[in-house]
């Protein structure tokens, strides 16, 4: 279920929220029982890392492009 960050405007405090993507608009009090809130927008942030293999040295000396579309013609 998604997770939804909202601020109250009358005491300044954010909060959470977790409900079905249907209800996202949907009014949301603060814990403090404040009614006057607004929903925040809120980046994704993924964890882990990425790597792309190291670019394998071509035969002949190629090295970055050239004739042949990028291959060694020799």
């Amino acid at each position: 279920m998604p997770r939804y960050e909202y601020r109250c405007r009358t005491c300044g405090d954010t909060f959470e929220l977790n409900r079905p993507m249907a209800e996202s608009s949907a009014p949301a009090s603060c814990p403090s029982g404040h009614d006057d809130t607004v929903k925040l927008l809120s980046t994704v942030a993924v964890g882990g890392t990425a790597s792309a293999p190291a670019p394998s040295p071509r035969a002949g000396g190629g090295g970055g492009g050239g004739c042949c579309g990028g291959g060694c013609c020799g």
